[in-house]
């Protein structure tokens, strides 16, 4: 039986590496040009000046600031629209925020990860939804999660040198396991969360079963595929990444929206280095794999394709098909082309990973800009 909460019995682990905080000038210059930014887009210009004299002088006095609940909802969905390695930014106004910054304890916070699951879960109608715990403040650095997204399939090496499950997750199934984890050994064992606050030793918490919906995988036409007995979570939390708003850092924000079927079909179940099934479906359709020049790949990825979209579609779980993705992301352009704004967008990631030359996205080029608010990698 799983525990809900394992306690960690080794010696404290040092924290991941983390990004240095701004200097006094470049928090006061970041905090500047982003309320200019908020209270100008959200129709507020009347508190502005009151606003930049309040926050200055709070920078002033103690090396930081804290944004109220309208500044922090503004910019997580800013951060959204500015990520330019996501194709599903359209739907950027109606991220979901949830204020956790003073939930600071370890158990507290994995409490919070579990209700952020189950909201944006929704029974399958997916909502956008953002969870954002304490910034890292001098002296003072935010929790962080150690995990890529709150749900991540355990990956296990076993003795012929092959992967049971997720080879993506090898590093993180064995730091788990080292802290006390125990998992089946299948190909979809849920890994639990490590969640890391400064004070407390690396906090492993079991996702509750009734917190992670899963999809079966099955083919309207092909009713072997069912018989693989593959699957996939259907939401997907990204927590790895830091949240930065006005020169500050939430290292603790998971976020989500919901999945485009090739992030599942394409990448997660078909890549080389992940579940590699191209050669199994292939084998199952009866193609030639002798060659290359069969296309045999490009079939089976097809089918997978297939499988997946049907699977969340039957189970009645939110997904996207990259056609019409592409479709509302160039609308999504649009939009912010007549707003007089820059759309932040890196062409080899907002090309789907199927048929990106007969996707609508395929053929322009976008504007390659790091602009703030947004969401970035943690450093060190």
């Amino acid at each position: 039986m799983f525990r809900h909460a394992i306690r960690q019995k080794r010696p404290t682990e040092r924290l991941s590496g983390r990004a240095s905080l701004p200097s006094i000038e470049e928090l006061s210059e970041e905090a500047d040009r982003f309320l200019h930014q908020c209270y100008t887009e959200l129709g507020r210009t009347a508190e502005l000046p009151g606003r930049r004299r309040a926050v200055a002088a709070t920078i002033a006095a103690d090396g930081t600031y804290d944004h109220t609940f309208a500044e922090l909802e503004y910019g997580a969905r800013v951060a959204w629209r500015n990520s330019s390695r996501c194709i599903g930014r359209l739907y950027w106004q109606s991220l979901k925020l949830r204020d956790h910054r003073q939930t600071d304890r370890p158990v507290r916070i994995a409490a919070e990860c579990v209700k952020h699951l189950r909201e944006a879960t929704n029974k399958g109608r997916i909502r956008p939804t953002i969870t954002v715990f304490a910034p890292d403040r001098p002296g003072f650095p935010g929790p962080r999660i150690r995990n890529e997204q709150l749900i991540r399939y355990a990956g296990y090496q076993v003795e012929d040198g092959g992967v049971v499950g997720d080879p993506r997750n090898i590093a993180l199934t064995e730091t788990v396991r080292n802290l006390g984890w125990y998992g089946h050994g299948t190909a979809f064992d849920v890994l639990p969360l490590v969640i890391e606050v400064p004070g407390y030793r690396p906090y492993v918490h079991v996702l509750p079963p009734d917190t992670v919906l899963e999809v079966p995988l099955s083919h309207p036409r092909h009713p072997w595929l069912a018989d693989l007995a593959l699957r996939w979570h259907a939401v997907p939390v990204v927590s790895d990444m830091c949240l930065e708003i006005g020169g500050l850092h939430y290292p603790c924000a998971p976020f989500n929206g919901w999945y485009m079927g090739t992030e599942i079909g394409s990448r997660n179940l078909a890549d080389t280095d992940r579940y590699d099934l191209l050669p199994t479906i292939a084998a199952n359709l009866g193609l030639d794999t002798t060659t290359d020049r069969t296309l045999w790949r490009d079939q089976a990825l097809v089918e997978l394709n297939v499988a997946v979209l049907h699977s969340y579609e039957q189970a009645g779980v939110t997904i996207a098909d990259h056609h019409t993705e592409a479709h509302r992301f160039l609308k999504h352009v649009a939009k912010e082309e007549r707003a007089g704004r820059v759309c932040p967008a890196e062409w080899s990631w907002i090309v789907p990973p199927l048929s990106g030359g007969a996707t609508a996205v395929f053929h322009r080029y976008y504007d390659e800009v790091d602009v703030r608010p947004n969401f970035v990698r943690h450093g060190g």
